[in-house]
Order: C-alpha cells, then structure tokens, then sequence
C-alpha cells in the first residue's frame, strides 16, 4: 500500500476515537516507522511500503489511540530550541515551561558565569536549555526517581553538557551542596485527589504531579529550602498552578522572598513566579 492510503487508514482510526491531532499524529507515527522526515512523508506519498512497515505503523496508530501521548510513542519531544528524549518516567516538556528558560535567559547574561540548581529535573530539559545558553554557567539538578535522571543525564549527554550539570538522586529537603544564584523547579503542583480526573496526563507519572492534598506540598519545601540554598539577591523561578497564584506569593513573602514577577502562559494563565531572597 501507499503511504497516502496508510495514513487515511490511521488517521480515520483516530478519528474514531477522538483524537483531534489525528492528522499531524499520523504523519509524525509514519515518520517514525519510515525513519524520514515529515516533509519526506508528504513528498513521497506515492511510494508503496512493505507489509512489515503497516503492521509496524499500525501498531504505533493502536497506541495512540488509546491517547497514549505522541511523545512517548516516538520518545522525542520538542522543548525551546532543541529535541529532548522523553519516556513514561518524566513529564512531557510543555511549551509553556519554556517561560522558565526564557526568564532564566533574561536573569543571566550571557557572560556570566553563575551556579544553578534544577529541584525536580525530569528530562532536563530546562536546565540544559539554559546551559546551552549560557556557556559559562554550571547546574546541579536533583531528582526523586531514579529513572528520571537516568534520562536526563542521556538528554546531557546528547547535547554534550555532561561536564556542566551533575545529578542527585535526592529529596530536596536532603539536598545540602551549594549556594546558587538560580534556582529552577517545575515542582508537581496538582491536588492529588484531582490527577485521576485528568485523562489528558494519564500516562504521565504520578510522582511528577501529585502536590498532594492542597497542591501546594512540594512547593513549600522547595520555597523553604530555597531559602537556604540561594546567594543573597539570588533568584528562585517556580512554576505554579493557574490557581495558585495568591497562596504562593504568600508563602514566598513569608520566607522573605520578593516577588518580582508573575508570568501568564501561552493561553494567558498564571504559570510561573519570578521572587528574589532578600534575607
């Protein structure tokens, strides 16, 4: 068969269970089957595939369906400047983490060499776009799950930063290892009796998003050890609930921290707090 009449053959399976992005799916399962690019799929939507190859891409099509997330289909995803390799042990890099690189970027110039900590790693994906940034800095970056780091330390080596970030497989309550001038934390934020609710993250683990029973328990560890582990004047960016805006700058302000900015996402939500330790 051709590529044009297996990718209607996918798409209309999705299509049949809801998947809105049935189209951009299909392309991006055949690309992984063929191992060519989305572009070459469309150029060569003529070209017959062998038996092997549809059962193959059919297969990927049966998991998608079932709303497993593209990402960790194809074990890649797509995060600020550069691709990431992603599995079922991290969350998936969303766009609108990117906020936290982008405010990170504006914090530190670009020939300063500053030390920086990543409270919940995951893939690594804010850290190394940062470091990739900014030649000079150097990150250490913790992390519950051991799998987790795992990934991000092949991510750092992909991107050839193994020499700038070392890893910890720690709680940060036990993390004692430095002053930094930054931290960054994309903590788990969602209450815990809400997760089972949310068919969208369903395959993501739970470790990364369980904030337990107000959402907000993580978030004051990694405020009141901050606290501890920045520089004066240092910087701590967290990534936040929409609807947790108000009980955050409390819990900053009450650790003497400055709020210098609070930054919307793309879809004009509250997503990240910007605060400086004053004390």
């Amino acid at each position: 068969m051709k590529i044009i009449d297996n990718l209607k053959d996918g798409q209309q399976i999705l299509k049949e269970n809801n998947i809105p992005s049935y189209k951009i799916d299909c392309e991006i399962l055949m690309s992984k089957t063929l191992n060519i690019s989305r572009e070459d799929i469309i150029l060569n939507s003529e070209k017959q595939i062998k038996k092997e190859e549809r059962e193959k891409y059919l297969n990927l099509v049966n998991r998608r369906k079932k709303k497993e997330p593209i990402a960790y289909i194809t074990n890649t995803k797509s995060f600020w400047r550069d691709n990431f390799i992603t599995n079922e042990n991290v969350l998936i890099p969303r766009p609108d983490s990117e906020h936290l690189v982008e405010q990170s970027l504006k914090i530190i110039k670009k020939n300063q060499s500053k030390r920086i900590l990543d409270i919940g790693v995951g893939s690594g994906c804010l850290s190394i776009s940062i470091l990739k940034e900014r030649l000079y800095c150097k990150c250490d970056a913790i992390d519950l799950s051991k799998n987790a780091l795992k990934l991000a330390k092949n991510n750092a080596n992909l991107h050839q930063l193994s020499d700038r970030i070392k890893f910890y497989k720690r709680d940060v309550d036990n993390f004692y290892n430095d002053k930094y001038d930054l931290i960054i934390s994309n903590p788990p934020y969602i209450n815990k009796h809400k997760i089972k609710y949310l068919d969208s993250i369903i395959y993501e683990p739970k470790i990364a998003l369980d904030g337990g029973l107000d959402g907000l328990e993580v978030i004051r560890k990694v405020i009141s050890k901050s606290k501890n582990l920045l520089k004066i004047n240092g910087k701590l960016i967290l990534e936040i609930g929409y609807d947790q805006k108000y009980k955050v700058t409390k819990l900053l302000k009450e650790k003497n921290f400055y709020i210098n900015k609070i930054i919307k996402d793309y879809g004009n939500n509250i997503r990240c707090i910007v605060s400086t330790k004053i004390n």
